[in-house]
């Protein structure tokens, strides 16, 4: 019943919402090359708020990181003293070693590892078969490092996001990949 009610109130504020006529302090607006362009269009038929991002302007300069690319990557077991145990130890391949550093975007399966800390984990696979859960190794999962602040994403959600590669071999508190810089992206 407390579900029911929780869905209701939110219906209810986005017709209080929709219902405002914001016409008269609004101009459409269309974000082009990072810059917000205002346009004046003064047609009654066109919509008084608009906002267009218009990603891939820059398409020629990002390219898409696949998960097989990332498979190039052989572990061997090392021991790390400090923690008194082995862990897997990469070593990257050709391929994805020229990835490094590169404006680059993925899509997978959103894992969040800590909603307080903005700390979330794209993987190859939904949940049940991530590398923490199941089978998988840890070349199929990504550490993404938002630019901003992020929104709270679920479990499994399926996404496009967009950042610098990062490669790391040594720091065993760290994972091998990481996506600095990443934000939501629609190719």
């Amino acid at each position: 019943m407390a579900k029911w009610m929780k869905y209701v109130s939110v219906l209810m504020v986005i017709v209080a919402v929709a219902s405002l006529n914001l016409s008269s302090t609004c101009k459409p607006k269309v974000m082009n090359n990072n810059k917000l362009i205002e346009l004046s269009l003064n047609h009654p038929a066109v919509p008084s708020v608009e906002t267009v991002f218009i990603e891939n302007e820059d398409a020629a300069a990002i390219s898409e990181l696949t998960w097989t690319l990332l498979a190039d990557c052989e572990f061997r077991d090392v021991y790390v003293e400090e923690l008194d145990a082995y862990y897997w130890k990469p070593t990257f391949g050709a391929s994805v070693l020229e990835k490094e550093g590169q404006d680059i975007f993925i899509t997978g399966y959103m894992i969040p590892v800590d909603y307080d800390e903005d700390f979330y984990v794209l993987s190859r696979y939904p949940f049940a078969n991530c590398f923490f859960c199941g089978g998988a190794g840890p070349e199929s999962v990504i550490d993404l490092r938002f630019a901003a602040k992020s929104r709270k994403y679920e479990t499994d959600e399926r996404l496009t996001f967009r950042g610098k590669l990062a490669l790391n071999a040594n720091d065993v508190y760290q994972m091998n990949y990481i996506l600095e810089g990443a934000r939501e992206y629609k190719p």
